[in-house]
């Protein structure tokens, strides 16, 4: 008998994680590593959950961005059902995202409207449009009307509003699912707690052979294969195994606000767009997300390892959640009814990667294109860049199969 692969994952946000659960069913032994307590801790469960269809990156005219992502995005409800094991249509928003467009986006009202019809052409062709969190194949945009405009923002900073069919998911239901997947599954030890610092093969000249994981704590290993699907420090990592990065990126962390309300709110999900603004995310009428980028965007670096935070003190919390809420309610007014009613409130956040570099506000920035994430590999070591939240599960899918491939 075949041995079953030894295969060490690092990190355990969606990406190792959703490789990790695909692995273990085809027969490995897998280890996942994590720094934090447990699984789900970081950026995979402090976000927004926008399965992304491509409308989000209207700066990128080569619609390579939207050619690259839209496969994730159509298959992330079935892939992801598989692998929790039950729907989520619980945790689906359930009504059209609306796109404002603020009168210093780095696109026009009518290149963004030219590149929402093309992006919706391409969504309706893609054989997978059916199978999205909604069917999408009959996929259009619609520009707002005035009176349409009026009712949702009262400013003359918002130019413009589209609806479009994209729908996000609440990314702490959806934690709480794979953690538990996670437990149930014998073939995954969890080593968590744990921080790696790097990785070596057991022979310098063969990269195709064993490796060994080295922690703050010691060796481990040796595996057969490993998977570095971290995003706070994947390319330090990187380094020690040989494998040296290219081109530009950004490590930026993120806070949001995460609100549940004391009353049922229909408020809009809606997005302010193209730069450096925010949103408003209504997953089910009393649980929201509330971001504005520039007050919840407390670090920046283009450093191989990005600096060490310390604990926010709670009159910087508080600071923050204000600061959101009032940049919010000055273009949304109904986030004021958001505001009223909290019963809850979390400020959290994580590290997100990005292959690319500059400031949202400037149109030429490669941040606004995220066309050029994948797998890297070196011998039987797999470095994941995993490009956005939506595209994860697919993409651990290819790990799966460049590792394990399923028999035809």
């Amino acid at each position: 008998m075949t041995r079953a692969p030894r295969i060490a994952i690092l990190g355990a946000g969606i990406m190792g994680s959703s490789s990790a659960l695909l692995l273990a069913r085809r027969g490995a032994s897998v280890t996942l590593f994590d720094a934090a307590a447990q699984p789900f801790s970081a950026a995979s469960r402090w976000n927004e959950g926008k399965i992304h269809l491509g409308f989000l990156y209207n700066a990128d005219r080569s619609l390579g961005t939207i050619r690259h992502i839209l496969p994730g995005g159509l298959a992330f409800k079935r892939l992801t059902e598989q692998l929790i094991g039950c729907s989520l249509d619980p945790a689906t928003t359930t009504g059209d995202d609306i796109y404002l467009c603020h009168r210093e986006s780095v696109v026009a009202p009518e290149a963004m409207q030219d590149y929402f019809r093309q992006a919706s052409d391409l969504i309706r062709q893609h054989p997978d449009a059916r199978r999205y969190l909604v069917d999408v194949s009959a996929c259009r945009t619609e520009r707002m009307t005035a009176r349409e405009l009026g009712a949702i923002t009262g400013s003359p900073d918002i130019v413009a509003g589209y609806r479009v069919p994209e729908r996000s998911v609440a990314t702490g239901w959806v934690a709480d699912r794979f953690v538990a997947a996670l437990s149930a599954e014998t073939g995954i030890a969890q080593q968590m707690a744990t921080r790696v610092t790097s990785v070596r093969p057991q022979s310098a000249q063969e990269t195709d052979g064993r490796w060994f994981v080295e922690t703050e704590d010691g060796r481990h290993g040796p595996y057969d294969f490993i998977i570095n699907s971290l995003w706070e420090g994947r390319l330090a990592v990187d380094l020690t195994a040989g494998l040296k990065p290219e081109g530009n990126w950004s490590n930026r962390y993120r806070l949001a606000l995460f609100i549940r309300t004391d009353r049922p709110l229909e408020v809009p999900s809606a997005i302010i767009t193209t730069g450096p603004f925010g949103d408003i995310k209504n997953y089910n009428s009393r649980d929201f997300y509330l971001s504005w980028y520039p007050k919840g965007l407390i670090a920046d670096s283009n450093a191989i390892s990005p600096p060490a935070l310390t604990a926010l003190s709670p009159d910087r919390t508080r600071e923050i959640s204000h600061s959101v809420l009032d940049s919010l309610e000055a273009l949304l007014p109904e986030t004021a009814r958001i505001r009223a009613g909290i019963e809850q409130m979390t400020v959290a956040g994580g590290w997100v990667y990005a292959a690319g570099r500059g400031a949202l506000s400037d149109p030429n920035s490669t941040l606004h294109r995220r066309s050029d994430y994948g797998i890297a590999r070196l011998g039987a070591y797999l470095s994941i860049d995993t490009g956005k939240y939506s595209t994860a599960p697919w993409l651990a899918h290819q790990v799966a199969d460049s590792i394990m491939p399923v028999a035809a």
